[in-house]
Parts: C-alpha cells; sequence; structure tokens
C-alpha cells in the first residue's frame, strides 16, 4: 500500500544541507474473510492451513491424494470445509476429477433447481474451484490462476438465478477475484468491475447482521484499491465510512470483527496520507490496537494486523517525531515477521515496512545497525517478491532510500549507486498514472543529488532537478507529502546553482522552499529540516547579489529550525554548522562582531555533537575553521588563526580522496596558511599555501568547475609574486589558463558563459606579462588567444569547416557537424527556468538543459574518439603559435598590446617571419590605460545623434580626451611602428602603392581606446597612424587567420548589398540623415549594376530585416543602436517595428555573408567586465559570419555619417573588377574605410575636435 513520507538526512557539499526523503510503505489491507470472498456466516478454523499450499508444481500428474482444504480466510466461498481429490497439479491450474461435500449439520450447500440435479452440483462444484484457485494464487501469484478463479466465479454467477438467495454471495466473490487481480495487474478496468459488482450484491442482499457488514466491508476494500491506483479522494472517503458501518452493524464476538478493525485502520491511515489529518492516524492507531486486543491466539492474519499498527505508529511517528511510536512499531513489525510463515505471500511486504521503521530510526538516532538492519530485510522483500508483483516497485524504491540513507551516513559510494538503480527500477516497473509515482520520483531525486555532491557530476543534478519537478507536478492537490518534494526540489536546484552560478536555480530554489514551509502543518517534525534548507537557499543568494534582507532572513529562519529541533536529532550538528555559516556571512558584510562570536559557537557545538565516523564532520570543521578564520581577519587574534589551520587540516585528513568537497577544502587551508605566511613570515606556510592550491588545481579531478580554474588563478598570481624567477610559474599561468574554460562550458547558454568569464581575463593579461620577462613571447601570443575570446572560439569552433576529418571518416565528421549545429542552437535558443513559470513551463525549460547538457557531453566524447586517430591528436585544441603563424595575411602584421600593472607589451605577428616580435612599452603603463578608458567612457555611452544633440557633449573635448592620443602614439603607437619598420607614406604623391595594413588585437582598457586614431594634432606637425598603415581589429588572431585559410567565393545568387534607414525609432532621437545615406548609396550600387534593395522605415520589420540579411551578401544599416551593459547579448540594432539583438545575430550563420556597414553609434565598443570576451555589435556580426564590419565606438554626427558612408563605397565602386556581374565585393573595405576617413579629415581641419568627429570609425576582420 502507499503511504506518504519519510524525512531523511542527505550530506551535501561545502556549505551544504540534509534533505527530507520520503518513503512508500506497503500496508496489508486484506483481513480474515473480508480480505477476499464473502460468505453467509463463517466458522472458519483459523488454525487450520491450506494443504493446497504443499502441492508439487511438476507437470507429471500425482497420485490422487485427499487434501483438506479449508475455508480459506480470505475466500471462503461457502459455510463448510471441503475435501477435493486432486489428481494432478499442472503449471498451477487444478483438475478436480472427484468430490465429495462435509457439510456442518445446519448448513444448506446445494443450489436448489427445480429440474436440474447436475447444475446444481455444477455451481457448487464451481464456488468451491474458484475458491481452491484463489487460494493457489494466493500462494504462488500467478495471474492465470486468478483469471481462471474469474472466470469460475463469472460462470457461477451466470447459472445462478435473479433472486436467488447465493447470487450477492456469487456477485461478491466474483467482485473480490477482480480486485486481486487489479490488485497483482493493476488494471483499472478490474477494479472497477469489482466496485460494481459488489454494489449491485449490497442492493441485492438482505440487510441481514451477517451478510451486510461483510458486503460493506469488501466492498470498502475494492474502492481503497482504486484510491491507491488512482488517487480519488472520493473512495478512500466512501472506503472509510463503509468500513465504519460494516463495524457498527457487526454482531459482539463476531471473528471478522478483527479484521475490520484492522482494515478500517489502514482506510484511515491511506486518508490521513493523503490529507495529513493527525484525527485520521490517530484513529487508525486506536482501532488496531482494538483489533488485536479481539484477535484469537494463533490466528493466521496475526502478522498482517500487527504490520498493519506497525504501518500506522510508522506514520504517527513521522508526524509527530514520538520516539515511543517507531518503538512499538518496530516490536511489532518484528512479531508480524516472526509469526509469518516461510512462503507466506505476505511476507516480503512485512519485512519492507519493518525497514521502513527501522530507517526512521536509524535517522532519527543514527544507530547504523538499524539501517544495516532495514536495508536486509528489505533486500529479502525483493527477492522473495513473485515476478512482476506490482507491489515490487515500492519495496524497490524503499530499498533505495535505506541504501540513501546508508550513503548519508558513511559516503559509501556503492550504496548510492545501488540506490539509484534499484530506484530507477522502481520508476521504470510503475503502472502510468500510480499514485505514488511522485514519490518514486522524489526519491531517485534525492539519490541522484547525493551522488552529484560526492562526485560532482553535472548530469546527476539535471536528472535529479528533471524527476523532483514532475513529481511535484503529478502531485495531487493538497497532498501532504508536497512541502518534503518542493523542499527537495529547492535542494537540488540550489546544489546546481552551487556548481553553475545560474542566479535562475537559486530564485527557484528560494520560491519552491518558501512553499513548503507555507504548506507544512503546525507542529511538523520536519518543519525544522524545511526551515533550515530555505536559510541555505537564502544564504547563497546573499552571497551572490550582496543583499542584506536575504541573510537577515536566513538567520531567522534558521534560528528557528534549531530551537524546533528536538534534543538529540542527528540532523542538529548540521543545522547548527549552517546556522553558523549565515551568522558569518552577515559578520563579513556588517561587521557585528556578536555575529561571528554566535558563528563560531554554533559550529563548535556542531562539531562536538556530530557521531564520530559521521561523512558531514569535515564539512563543519571546515565551516568552523572558516568562521576562525574570519574573526581573525577581523581582530588579528593569532589563536583563532591557528584553531582555524588546525580545523582544516582535520577537515582534509578526514575527507575521501576524489570527494567534490576536497578542492574546496583545499582552498580554504591554503588561504589560512597563506594569510599566517603574512602575518608571521613562515616561509614554509607559503610553500605548504603553494601546494596546496596546486593541488586543487592541477591532481583534483572531482568538484565545482569554479574552484579549479580558481585554485590555479591563486597559484600562478602566488608564484609570480613571490617567487618570480622561480621555473614553475609558466606550468603554474599555463593550468590556470587551460582550466578557464571550465567556467563557460558549452552547456551554459550564452549568457551564461559571459555571466561566469566576467572579470576573469586578468590572469591571461597577467600571464601574457610573466612570459614577456621570461622572454618567451611565444607562449604569451599563445595564452592571449587561449584564454581571451572564448565563447567567439567556442562559436567559431562548432561552425568550423570538417574538410580534414570528412576526408578521413565521414561518419565521425557527420556525428561532429550535426551535435555541432544542435549545442550552438541551444546555447543561443534555450531560456533558462524562470519562477514566473508554471511547473509545466519548468519542466520543459529544465528538459531542454539536460538535452543541452547531453549535447555538450557528447560533443567531448567524440572530440576524444578524434583525437586518438593520428595526425587528429591536437583536433580542435587551442593552437601553438606554429599553426597561427602558418596563415598569416600577406599585407601587413597582427598586433597584440598586453597592459598588466607589471609591464605593457606588444607582440608583432608578421607573415614569413618564424617567431613573435617583441616589442617592449616601457613607458606606458596600465595606469595610464585606464585613464585614458575613463576620459573616453561618457562617449561609448550615447547614440548617433543630430548636430545640436552633438554640440552638448562639448565637455568631452574639455576634459582633454584628444591630449590623451598624444601618449598613446608616443608610448604605444610610435615605438610599434618603428619596429615594424612602416615607413610614413607620402599623400601628396600620386603613386598607387597601396599601405600595409595593421591587424589590432588590444587587451583590457586597450579595448576601448581608439589606437588607430593615435597621433599628434592641431599644428603643424601633425603625424598619426593613419599617415602609416590602414588599421583593422581583430578579436583573435585564430578569427583572421580562419579568414585567410578558409577563403571561399560568395555564391552569386546572394552577393549584393542590402540597406536600410531608420530615422525616426520609438524612444530615440531622430536621425533624418540616415534616409539621404541609404538613397544615395542604393541609387549609385543601382547605376553600376550591384544588386541592392533599400527598405526604409516601417516597411521593414525584425523577420524581414533577418531574412534580407540571408539573402543578401553584405547589409549597410542606418539606425540606432545601444549597448546593453547589464547584459550583452541584448545590445541591439533598434527599426521603427522592433529590435534585432546581438544574441539573435549570432545564432545566424551566414556561410555567405561578406560586409556588414553599422552606421550607427557604439557598435564596436565592448563591455569593460567583459573586455577581452569582445561583446559588442560589430563581434556579434563577425560571429553571425560577416567576414569584415564596419563599425564606431561611440557618437558619431548625423551630419557627417553619410558623408563617410558615401566616401566609403566610391571607393568601392572604383575598385570593382570589370567582370563584377551584379555582385557586391567588400574585400577592400579597410582601404575603404581609411579613404572616407581621411576625406572627412581634410574637409574638417586638423583639429582636436575634429578628432572627435572621425575617430569612431574603425574597421573589423579581414
Amino acid at each position: 500500500m502507499d503511504q506518504a513520507c519519510l524525512a531523511l538526512p542527505a550530506s551535501t557539499l561545502q556549505l551544504h544541507t540534509e534533505n527530507s526523503m520520503v518513503s512508500v510503505p506497503d500496508s496489508l489491507n486484506f483481513n480474515g474473510s473480508t480480505g477476499g470472498t464473502h460468505n453467509t456466516s463463517t466458522t472458519a478454523n483459523f488454525t487450520q492451513h491450506l494443504a493446497i499450499n504443499t502441492l508439487s508444481s511438476s507437470s507429471s500428474a500425482a497420485s490422487p491424494q485427499q487434501l483438506t482444504l479449508p475455508a480459506h480466510p480470505l475466500y471462503p466461498a461457502t459455510e463448510k470445509y471441503t475435501s477435493y481429490f486432486i489428481s494432478g497439479v499442472s503449471g498451477g491450474a487444478l483438475s478436480m476429477t472427484a468430490a465429495s461435500l462435509v457439510s456442518a449439520p445446519d448448513s444448506d450447500n446445494t443450489l436448489k433447481c427445480a429440474d436440474n440435479d447436475a447444475q446444481v452440483q455444477d455451481v457448487s462444484h464451481l464456488d468451491d474451484l474458484g475458491n481452491s484457485l484463489e487460494s493457489e494464487f494466493d500462494r504462488s501469484g500467478d495471474v492465470s490462476d486468478i483469471s481462471k478463479a474469474i472466470a469460475t466465479r463469472r460462470r457461477a454467477v451466470e447459472l445462478t438465478p435473479d433472486g436467488h438467495r447465493d447470487l450477492p454471495t456469487r456477485l461478491t466473490n466474483l467482485g473480490t477475484a477482480f480486485r486481486l487481480r487489479f490488485n497483482r495487474t493493476g488494471g483499472l478496468s478490474d477494479i472497477a468491475e469489482a466496485i460494481a459488482l459488489q454494489k449491485r450484491a449490497i442492493e441485492l442482499a438482505p440487510a441481514g447482521p451477517h451478510d451486510l457488514p461483510r458486503r460493506l466491508s469488501n466492498l470498502g476494500l475494492s474502492l481503497q484499491s482504486r484510491f491507491r491506483r488512482v488517487g480519488e479522494l472520493s473512495d478512500i472517503v466512501e472506503a472509510v465510512a463503509l468500513q465504519k458501518r460494516a463495524i457498527k452493524l457487526a454482531t459482539a464476538g463476531d471473528p471478522d470483527l478483527p479484521g475490520w478493525l484492522s482494515n478500517l485502520g489502514m482506510f484511515l491511515w491511506s486518508r490521513f496520507n493523503q490529507m495529513g489529518e493527525l484525527s485520521d492516524i490517530a484513529e487508525a492507531i486506536s482501532v488496531q490496537r482494538r483489533a488485536m486486543e479481539l484477535a484469537p491466539a494463533g490466528h493466521p492474519d496475526l502478522p498482517r494486523w500487527l504490520n498493519n499498527l506497525g504501518l500506522s505508529l510508522w506514520s504517527h511517528f513521522e508526524r509527530t517525531g514520538e520516539l515511543s511510536d517507531i518503538a512499538e512499531a518496530i516490536s511489532v513489525q518484528q512479531r508480524a515477521v516472526e509469526l509469518a510463515p516461510a512462503g507466506h505471500p505476505d511476507l516480503p511486504r512485512c519485512l519492507n515496512n519493518l525497514g521502513l521503521s527501522l530507517r526512521s530510526r536509524f535517522e532519527r538516532t543514527g544507530e547504523l545497525s538499524d539501517v544495516a538492519e532495514a536495508i536486509s530485510v528489505q533486500q529479502r522483500a525483493v527477492e522473495l517478491a513473485p515476478a512482476g508483483h506490482p507491489s515490487v516497485p515500492r519495496w524497490l524504491n524503499n530499498l533505495g532510500l535505506s541504501l540513501w540513507s546508508r550513503f548519508e551516513r558513511t559516503g559509501e559510494l556503492s550504496d548510492i549507486a545501488e540506490a539509484i538503480s534499484v530506484q530507477q527500477r522502481a520508476v521504470e516497473l510503475a503502472l502510468a498514472g500510480h499514485p505514488s509515482v511522485p514519490r518514486w520520483l522524489n526519491n531517485l531525486g534525492l539519490s541522484l543529488r547525493s551522488r552529484f555532491e560526492r562526485t560532482g557530476e553535472l548530469s546527476d543534478i539535471e536528472e535529479a532537478i528533471s524527476v523532483q519537478q514532475k513529481a511535484v507536478e503529478l502531485a495531487l492537490a493538497g497532498h501532504p507529502s508536497v512541502p518534503r518534494w518542493l523542499n527537495n526540489l529547492g535542494l537540488s536546484l540550489w546544489s546546481r546553482f552551487e556548481r553553475t552560478g545560474e542566479l535562475s536555480d537559486i530564485a527557484e530554489a528560494i520560491s519552491v522552499q518558501r512553499r513548503a514551509v507555507e504548506l507544512a502543518p503546525a507542529g511538523h517534525p520536519n518543519l525544522p529540516l524545511w526551515l533550515n534548507n530555505l536559510g541555505l537557499s537564502l544564504q547563497s543568494h546573499f552571497e551572490s547579489t550582496g543583499e542584506l534582507p536575504n541573510i537577515i532572513e536566513a538567520i531567522s529562519v534558521q534560528q528557528r529550525a534549531v530551537e524546533l529541533a528536538p534534543a538529540g536529532h542527528p540532523n542538529l550538528p548540521l543545522w547548527l554548522s549552517r546556522l553558523g555559516i549565515s551568522l558569518r556571512s552577515r559578520f563579513e558584510q556588517t561587521g557585528e562582531l556578536s555575529d561571528i562570536a554566535k558563528a563560531v559557537s554554533m559550529q563548535q557545538r556542531a562539531v562536538e555533537l556530530a557521531p564520530a565516523g559521521h561523512p558531514d564532520l569535515p564539512r563543519w570543521l571546515s565551516n568552523l575553521g572558516l568562521s576562525f578564520w574570519s574573526r581573525f581577519e577581523r581582530l588579528g587574534a593569532l589563536p583563532d588563526l591557528s584553531t582555524a589551520i588546525e580545523a582544516q587540516q582535520r577537515a582534509i585528513m578526514l575527507t575521501p580522496k576524489g570527494h567534490a568537497s576536497l578542492p574546496d577544502q583545499l582552498v580554504n587551508l591554503a588561504l589560512q596558511l597563506l594569510t599566517r605566511y603574512t602575518s608571521s613570515n613562515m616561509p614554509e606556510d607559503l610553500q605548504t599555501s603553494l601546494a596546496h592550491y596546486q593541488s586543487a588545481a592541477v591532481t583534483s579531478s572531482s568538484g565545482m568547475p569554479r574552484i579549479r580554474p580558481d585554485a590555479a588563478i591563486r597559484w600562478a598570481r602566488l608564484l609570480n609574486m613571490h617567487c618570480p624567477s622561480v621555473p614553475e610559474i609558466p606550468f603554474a599561468f599555463d593550468t590556470a589558463i587551460r582550466l578557464l574554460s571550465l567556467k563557460a562550458g558549452l552547456e551554459r547558454t550564452l549568457q551564461g558563459r559571459y555571466s561566469q568569464l566576467q572579470n576573469g581575463s586578468g590572469i591571461v593579461l597577467e600571464g601574457a606579462a610573466a612570459a614577456c620577462r621570461f622572454g618567451e613571447p611565444h607562449k604569451a601570443v599563445e595564452w592571449l588567444e587561449q584564454g581571451r575570446c572564448l565563447v567567439w572560439s567556442q562559436i567559431n569552433h562548432l561552425r568550423m569547416p570538417l574538410d580534414g576529418l570528412q576526408a578521413h571518416d565521414r561518419g565521425l565528421a557527420q556525428g561532429l557537424m550535426e551535435v555541432s549545429k544542435k549545442l550552438e542552437r541551444a546555447a543561443s535558443t534555450r531560456k533558462p527556468m524562470d519562477s514566473s513559470m508554471d511547473m509545466a513551463g519548468k519542466i520543459s525549460a529544465e528538459k531542454e538543459a539536460r538535452l543541452h547538457s547531453a549535447l555538450a557531453k557528447e560533443r567531448d566524447d567524440i572530440l576524444s574518439i578524434v583525437r586518438l586517430i593520428p595526425g587528429f591528436e591536437s583536433f580542435l585544441q587551442p593552437p601553438a603559435l606554429s599553426a597561427l603563424l602558418q596563415h598569416l595575411p600577406e599585407s601587413g602584421s597582427v598586433v597584440f598590446i598586453n597592459v598588466h600593472e607589471s609591464r605593457c607589451d606588444a607582440i608583432a605577428l608578421l607573415a614569413g617571419r618564424e617567431g613573435p616580435l617583441h616589442i617592449p612599452l616601457s613607458t606606458f603603463s596600465l595606469h595610464k590605460a585606464n585613464a585614458y578608458r575613463d576620459a573616453i567612457r561618457l562617449r561609448s555611452k550615447r547614440v548617433r545623434m543630430r548636430e545640436e544633440n552633438f554640440a552638448k557633449e562639448g565637455e568631452l573635448t574639455e576634459r582633454g580626451v584628444t591630449q590623451r592620443k598624444l601618449g598613446i602614439w608616443a608610448d604605444v603607437a610610435k615605438p610599434i611602428l618603428k619596429m615594424l619598420g612602416y615607413a610614413k607614406m607620402d599623400v601628396s604623391s600620386e603613386s598607387d602603392a597601396v599601405p600595409p595594413r595593421i591587424w589590432w588585437c588590444p587587451t583590457g582598457p586597450m579595448s576601448f581606446l581608439p589606437i588607430h586614431a593615435a597621433g599628434i594634432y592641431g599644428d603643424e606637425e601633425s603625424e598619426s597612424i593613419l599617415d602609416y598603415a590602414v588599421s583593422s581589429y581583430t578579436p583573435t588572431i585564430a578569427a583572421l587567420t580562419d579568414r585567410v585559410k578558409n577563403t571561399r567565393l560568395i555564391h552569386s545568387t546572394v552577393s549584393g548589398l542590402f540597406l536600410t534607414s531608420q530615422p525616426k525609432a520609438p524612444d530615440a532621437c531622430e536621425i533624418p540623415g540616415t534616409v539621404m545615406e541609404v538613397s544615395d548609396i542604393h541609387d549609385k550600387a543601382v547605376s553600376c549594376g550591384v544588386r541592392a534593395v533599400r527598405v526604409v522605415g516601417d516597411e521593414l520589420s525584425v523577420q524581414g530585416c533577418l531574412e534580407h540579411m540571408k539573402d543578401f551578401s553584405s547589409v549597410h544599416l542606418a539606425c540606432h543602436a545601444s549597448q546593453n551593459a547589464d547584459d550583452p547579448l541584448k545590445s541591439r540594432f533598434l527599426l521603427h517595428k522592433g529590435e534585432v539583438n546581438l544574441e539573435t545575430i549570432i545564432q545566424m550563420d551566414l556561410k555567405d555573408a561578406d560586409l556588414a556597414f553599422l552606421s550607427a553609434c557604439q557598435t564596436g565598443t565592448g563591455e569593460e567586465n567583459l573586455s577581452d570576451e569582445a561583446v559588442h555589435l560589430a563581434a556579434g556580426m563577425l560571429a553571425a559570419g560577416y567576414r569584415r564590419v564596419v563599425a564606431t565606438m561611440w557618437s558619431i554626427k548625423d551630419d557627417h555619417a553619410p558623408s563617410v558612408a558615401k566616401d566609403f563605397y566610391e571607393y568601392l565602386w572604383r575598385s570593382r573588377a570589370e567582370d563584377s556581374g551584379s555582385g557586391f565585393d567588400g574585400s577592400v573595405s579597410a582601404h575603404a574605410l581609411h579613404h572616407a576617413v581621411q576625406q572627412l579629415r581634410h574637409r574638417l581641419d586638423n583639429s582636436e575636435a575634429s578628432l572627435l568627429t572621425w575617430a569612431p570609425y574603425v574597421h573589423f576582420g579581414y
């Protein structure tokens, strides 16, 4: 029988929680004659046993033997005992050759028919045969036996005339047979038929004192069976009412009364599990105790009645926490097992339910022998179960729970692996629509989460969330287990948040855990657990957002949890430790000393209360150490620091190798040792700290993805700071930069990856500076390539042509191509779960997330196979410098500019040169770069504007921004040009010489500065980069070299130019100059024979814009644009009828894209906290497939933009090949922009003010 739930603890990560668990006991609710067929009177001898159970199942015929076959307590069809001669048994079927009836003196067994004595004898035999078949079914569980019994009893009903006094009895017996088959197979039509037949029997039967109670009880049993299957509350309500009526009608001393009382108890128990009313379970215990008082000694149903009483006591304990209840439950259930004879069909149930009670006591007291015995008896229950038995899913689920409980206590991985296995099997075997499926799903989720917290395997926590969401969705309204399921779902969401940092997960965790607490009945024993877990999520949210109300509420609910915990509760150490964590968090925010004092006190008590060998003791020790360390940081008391280190060392010593929390604990100890080194200057502390950081980064393969890269970063930085000449430094930086990708795995959405990479490029720049210090500029280039623009590189890898692999293994290449496409689509289109969604929406979002993770894993698996192939060992790995040098453009050089507080360097790569050209920038500094960036920042926040609005920006000039160009020129640009050997071009010459190109690849704050415009302006000595070379920008070298080596012709059907002007976008100033700008370009294009289309203003929808981008190789967008600092992927172009955002653009994989001219503002400006991720609209166009992009770094004047565009395209028209046809070619776009900007400069003057007009225009790409 199904039940409500059981609250159990679970281990977690370093700051983790324990969780409640739901278990499902199996009650035996058919007792005595009421459990099966119905008699007009009962004179059963309860000491007799079924001799038929001794029959051989051999197919050979046995010698005729006389068997005494009593009226089985479950299925007595007549008032007397019968003896059968059985000639043989084949496959469990009974073949009857003769029969004689031994009747009690006052009985009348014959069916009176006027003229057919044979029919009378046949119907009597049918009754008896039905009894025998049901008895055999009860012994063997063979469905064919009960099916034959149904056929036999149906024939008996058919042969019984209407109005005959035995018809109600036979209807009842047939209904019972249907119910028995339903209980075995779950077929809903069977139970519906049973209920209909038994209701008809009651309608036909005279209201005699002996007959009606039995029939009422049998109908109640059928209703209760259907309730168990479908959960319809009205069924169990009616069952309770019928059973109470049966008991009320029973005569004093009725031998069936104990069975009816026991059944009433189980009906009340079922209703309690559905409704949660304590009065129901109290009444259940009362009537079941009365049943035991009335039961005759040696009654064969005594094991069942004891078992049922034990279940009710267990449920009362689960609700109230009263230890005397669980002690009595175990006692009566142990007696039930002892009384059940070997081979008894109810023995598996009794064993299973005894296991439930033993585990519950273990969860309360922590006594390991209880859970060991629970596992033993539940394993035996599963072994004894007949194949296909409908209760097997329950028994498997409960066995899984006991294994899970022991794992939580001992940390033995084999236990949790077996728990998951049996619980998965339970769910697989469950019938569709079974009311216990939500419980089983919830419990499977708990085990999956526990394994995740031990191993860090992401797929486990994703599956846990999925199945627990399904459990909540399937739960009936008002079900008392819903708070548990919500709590456990919240814990799984919290666990994933700790792994991924997705704020949507922790917001949803808080939401569902609040609801769990709100739904909890007053006095519920699990309320402290749920309060503690809510506090856990609130504390984690505070740590991510710094919102003080969250930590205040966390402390409040966790204090209440501790206050409500019963003395000696095994979860108390955990709750105390977690309360200490929240108090420490608030202390670190507010500096309130009383908070850290309480934190230390709580966590010391937690450690003191922890049982020896408890798997969570290392975490509690670690948390205690962190509180002592935090107090030292504030007060400076060295004993606090020493105690912190001792606690952390002990925690590590107790943590199993490979445990997911070990890297975290190593990092904590390393930090504390470093603190002591700083205070006492003990060299051994520094060395040990470095060793622990290295171990967490290199030797630990488990743990959260953020821990290992963070540990590696600290390791590299400490070495670089304190031991700047040791040879391990390159290896440390190499490790740190390689592990950065763990923070932005392909299983995340694009936005999720960017959020994890914020402010993360510093280690790359520091590593490059260290490499230059060591005289290894080649290593600096490799690290700058590997650690910057991670998301950009991922997109390129997903779209990279696989020609080489295709030639070697077509199937492998095709598989990789397909999974890469799906991954890219998932990263761009998958929407994170949101608390505003309904449960169906959340389940759908979670399903998409799981599929996304599965795709990422599948791709990793394919790549592992590919890299085993000779010649493909480095396939899609970060390229070595030698590979990059092979495909540099011949027309110029690529220049990195790396800025770090320790030094600044430029590194140039030139085609034909064997290695990089290192150019130290000794007079430049990070301080200067930041100052120049800050001066230009105001401009990057503006949009394209009209002349009168632009004039208001004069304060930017007043701040001397243009003077900064002098510093960039003297400290950066001039030394680079000198080392490259570039000479100043003679602009007055009529020479056709093509100026060289420079592709700038700036880092950090240099990404926000117009390096291409660096120079001296305002006097006769004016000089700038424009006088030496044509400038472009590239996010990475690979982005450029990929274009060089993968150049392909644009298809003639797509080659062309799409133009749009959007002068009146909503909520933006008008830019009327765009209309003439686009019109002039379009008209000139058409006159030159170029395929071109112009769509302006309201004529263009968002979808139409995207379609035109697919249909034309080149685009010109004259409109407003906006950079979104909070969510860079939401940066957008503003149309009259909507917005085209960066995320949408990146999704487009335009194979034939050529040029994108973005005549809008701030389309080439990234975000400061993602300075090395190239998150701007120009980069988005490159990612979408455009080979080259013209963009702007800040505001542009509406009256000058058309002239720049006009001169740009005039240059392209003049450069068109004669055989171009109607195609459009943007290959000389960098020179065209250089020409257009020079024309604007000449029209204005060479002043500082003019610089602000032309400097924003930049070129990206090849």
